[in-house]
């Protein structure tokens, strides 16, 4: 899938990766780092001629993710966990900004400072930190600006340069590879089992099937429909833990175009069900979330390592399929 990618703000082409040079940053080692900001412009943060650089030594905020725990006495003593709650991330990242006379330096650190301050901003978002390894490997990471952005009150400094001490905070905090992962179904061609001999199609027949998640948490993974069908059931299986041992638990929702008064899907429409947040929109972007077998329907996500899932269509025909995309999330960056 063909990646779209902002313009750098400094032109110099070194040959090095993204970001500059990999420097060593705490918690995960020799990596490269930029900031891409609302607008889409990308700022360097570990490229030495951009005219800024990461003080590596006091980045901070890169490793597991802080979870608040739920947990219910035990009769006996001791208590047994219920749940663990992922809690927002704040990231320290130093950044030195110098000019070789003070109008240069003013300019950058007027600019950066807007770069970071504008995911504030109610018709923007978030800016987005990525982190790259010398494998080419990349990480990603939704932030907002929260505190630092105003110098280190030092004689001499503010002047031709200055630090600021930036802290980002991140709503969601794992990482996310930016490239996404993608299962791909489709109905073969249909002829008759019996003529002249059993007719089998490709791997890419819908049905049961498993799917990998690298991740190391749960990932809520975006669905598309293309017709013709007349319902769809998406079924994950799976085995839960009980203090009695393991039961085997399936979770389920059905997409019924009736429903919404659209008749069958017909051959090439299209709808995409978004399991986070739950959003069901068809191609021209009317909302068809009273198109699931609502309340039974739930969205399910999909679980670290292999996951049992099965696509049962109705109505299916030539170019009948079904397309499940996600990006891996990860404790790390």
């Amino acid at each position: 899938m063909p990646l779209i990618t902002a313009p750098y703000v400094t032109p110099p082409d070194t040959g090095e990766p993204p970001g500059g040079t990999p420097v060593p940053l705490p918690e995960i080692g020799y990596a490269t780092a930029q900031y891409t900001d609302p607008s889409g412009t990308v700022w360097p943060l570990t490229d030495w001629d951009a005219g800024w650089f990461t003080l590596a030594d006091g980045v901070s905020g890169l490793g597991a993710v802080s979870y608040e725990l739920t947990s219910d006495p035990q009769p006996r003593g001791g208590a047994r966990l219920r749940h663990a709650q992922p809690q927002p991330r704040t990231i320290i990242w130093p950044l030195f900004v110098q000019g070789k006379d003070h109008m240069e330096f003013l300019h950058r650190w007027r600019q950066l400072a807007t770069a970071f301050t504008r995911t504030l901003r109610p018709d923007e978002g978030p800016g987005v930190l990525e982190i790259a390894r010398p494998d080419g490997s990349r990480r990603q990471i939704a932030v907002h600006y929260l505190d630092g952005f105003d110098g280190q009150d030092k004689q001499g400094y503010y002047r031709e340069a200055d630090s600021a001490v930036i802290q980002l905070w991140c709503e969601d905090p794992y990482w996310t590879d930016p490239i996404p992962q993608s299962v791909h179904r489709e109905t073969g061609s249909l002829s008759s089992f019996f003529t002249p001999y059993p007719t089998v199609s490709s791997s890419q027949v819908l049905g049961a099937t498993t799917v990998a998640n690298p991740s190391d948490t749960t990932v809520w993974p975006t669905w598309v429909v293309t017709g013709p069908a007349s319902a769809i059931t998406f079924t994950r299986t799976r085995q839960v833990r009980t203090q009695a041992g393991s039961t085997t638990v399936q979770e389920s929702f059905t997409l019924t175009p009736s429903s919404v008064g659209h008749g069958n899907l017909l051959a090439g429409e299209t709808v995409t069900i978004s399991t986070d947040p739950p959003q069901v929109r068809f191609q021209d972007g009317d909302n068809w979330i009273g198109a699931l077998n609502w309340p039974a329907a739930t969205l399910w996500g999909l679980a670290p390592g292999t996951n049992d899932v099965t696509f049962a269509l109705s109505g299916s025909g030539p170019g009948s399929a079904v397309d499940l995309v996600f990006n891996a999330r990860y404790e790390t960056a």
